[in-house]
């Protein structure tokens, strides 16, 4: 995707307008108030890295939500829409749904209970400072070459679709999201991802009403697709060969449900600091268990207005149907959803439209820029670095970390710029940086024998089989696309994660029971991992449990239909 938003600018660009500029403008301004706004409550560095624990569970599910809802997903799930059709929708069903509900009901209560302000915190608590410090500089390192692409992208696509230079573009925005982040902290950051979340759904709904209405609606959108280069196998999920690019239909299915739905998905929705931060900034047990179950509903009906943009883009935009049939065009998938928009959105909403792309790129980096100060402030300044000083030099840290942070994403944006598409490299990031602490958390958490040395050990063995693969596949010793790479190496990573650290249990010394208690399941009690149902936390639509099966009928549903 690096060169693929420059490609064909006269195409791309789009007419926006005065009015549509004020919009944007209004936008900004906005965002801008919220972080001043909640500067006046930020007195402390909980305060101000974890919102001092104090948010409702509606407004920290739709900021768990919002902060995956990046642009790189609004712009990689519409191509491919575009490109794949329905089976995209594994992305979501299988490859966030359970891993969501699992987080809720399994992991919450160890990472909330422990008191943790931190996924590398709670590694120490379970296992040793070195385990702590290890996985503190990895996902270090991963949020900011993640936000680094979240500010490639968004500067290649003012680039392409308003004309703005990548030196004006990528400075701009980091500045915004650094702006509210550094008054507000992350209740800033959180409130701005609501309000985000609205004004990206104020993209994608118009874009697929006014999508469906100029392709006969959805019968219209069928019949256009089976009659097309795709045909009809775009329009069932299952056993998505296109997807998964394995041709065997029964080896497909396991693809996609052990690598994506198991290692990659669990993964990063159990253990990725950027999600789990906002579950944590909840006031009670309770709301922290309903924080991804909130946004996981929103997450299982978003490809409606995700995927179904992106299959309309492959019949209505001629560049995209020249490119479906195997023609020469200068456009690719990557471009379906600036297409769409320039097609069928008029002056007016097409400034709600990019200010709902700016919102999307922002959400992305605000998540990680403030997951990446709390990790450093605590678990590697405080903990490591410079432990014992006053709360207030570690409120000061936490603010400068934060432009830290925005400006090696500006410098990590242009490490982006030479990966030849963006999705493979930032799921190949995934595969590096989530599946390995998976393997390794999930261990520790159901094996109390498992020791702090294997645990160090390995995650560093998964990360490296990781990378092994990926430079593997990118040379062409294995002859497997970049998208099949990253399910393979992902695989790989917790297979060996596991692995290492069984060899390593049996030769090394574990902590001793008494000090597991609220770690390990078999040594945490059913009373321990149940939340109070008093108060702001009474009442039967309010329960974990509940939420979970509504959220697993609903996909279970929807794969039905789509089946």
């Amino acid at each position: 995707m690096t060169t693929i938003l420059a490609q064909g600018q006269t195409d791309l660009r789009l007419d926006a307008s005065v009015l549509d500029y004020l919009l944007v403008a209004f936008y900004f301004l906005l965002v801008l108030g919220i972080g001043y706004a909640a500067r006046r409550s930020v007195s402390s560095s909980l305060d101000f890295l974890l919102s001092g624990r104090s948010m409702p569970a509606w407004v920290t599910g739709l900021a768990f939500i919002s902060a995956n809802l990046g642009a790189l997903e609004l712009i990689g799930m519409v191509a491919n829409g575009a490109q794949y059709g329905i089976p995209t929708v594994h992305y979501y069903w299988i490859g966030a749904i359970p891993a969501m509900v699992f987080l809720a009901l399994v992991m919450m209560p160890f990472y909330y209970g422990s008191k943790a302000r931190s996924v590398p915190e709670f590694l120490y608590k379970r296992f040793n400072r070195t385990t702590q410090r290890v996985q503190a500089v990895i996902f270090a390192l991963s949020s900011v070459l993640i936000a680094g692409v979240n500010l490639f992208s968004l500067g290649l696509l003012l680039e392409a679709l308003l004309g703005w230079s990548l030196g004006v573009a990528i400075p701009v925005a980091a500045l915004i999201v650094l702006a509210y982040i550094t008054l507000g902290g992350l209740s800033a950051a959180i409130y701005s991802e609501v309000l985000q979340f609205f004004v990206i759904l104020a993209l994608l709904i118009p874009l697929t009403i006014a999508g469906l209405a100029r392709v006969g609606g959805w019968n219209g959108l069928k019949e256009a697709i089976t009659a097309g280069p795709g045909g009809a196998e775009q329009l069932s999920s299952w056993p998505g060969t296109s997807l998964t690019e394995i041709a065997n239909p029964v080896l497909s299915v396991i693809g996609i449900v052990f690598g994506l739905g198991f290692v990659l998905s669990f993964g990063y929705w159990t253990t990725n600091f950027a999600e789990v931060q906002r579950a944590l900034s909840a006031k009670s047990m309770s709301a922290a268990k309903r924080t991804p179950l909130i946004g996981a509903y929103p997450k299982a009906l978003i490809p409606l207005v995700i995927i179904i943009p992106g299959m309309v883009a492959a019949v209505l935009v001629p560049q995209l149907q020249t490119l479906k049939a195997g023609g020469q065009t200068d456009v690719t998938y990557n471009n379906a959803l600036s297409l769409l928009m320039k097609e069928v959105l008029p002056n007016g909403i097409l400034g709600v439209a990019i200010a709902g792309l700016l919102a999307a790129f922002m959400a992305g980096m605000a998540a990680n820029i403030s997951s990446f100060n709390t990790v450093f402030t605590y678990d590697i300044w405080q903990d490591w670095a410079k432990p014992g000083r006053s709360d207030r030099y570690y409120l000061q840290v936490g603010r400068w970390i934060t432009v830290i942070g925005c400006v090696l994403a500006i410098a990590t944006a242009f490490i982006a710029s030479g990966s030849g598409n963006i999705m493979d490299y930032l799921q190949s990031l995934f595969s590096f940086f989530n599946a390995p602490l998976f393997a390794i958390f999930i261990l520790g958490l159901f094996w109390r024998r498992m020791t702090g040395t294997s645990a160090w050990i390995g995650l560093l063995a998964g990360t490296a089989a990781a990378v092994v693969v990926n430079i593997l596949t990118n040379t062409g010793v294995l002859a497997l696309s970049s998208q099949a790479g990253s399910f393979v190496g992902a695989s790989a990573a917790f297979v060996v994660g596991v692995l290492v650290a069984l060899g390593v249990s049996m030769v090394s010394t574990p902590k001793p029971a008494s000090e597991l208690g609220g770690l390990v399941w078999s040594l945490t009690s059913k009373e321990e991992r149940t939340h109070e149902s008093h108060g702001d936390d009474s009442g039967w639509y309010r329960s974990p449990a509940l939420l979970a099966v509504g959220v697993l009928v609903l996909t279970a549903i929807l794969y039905i239909i789509f089946w």
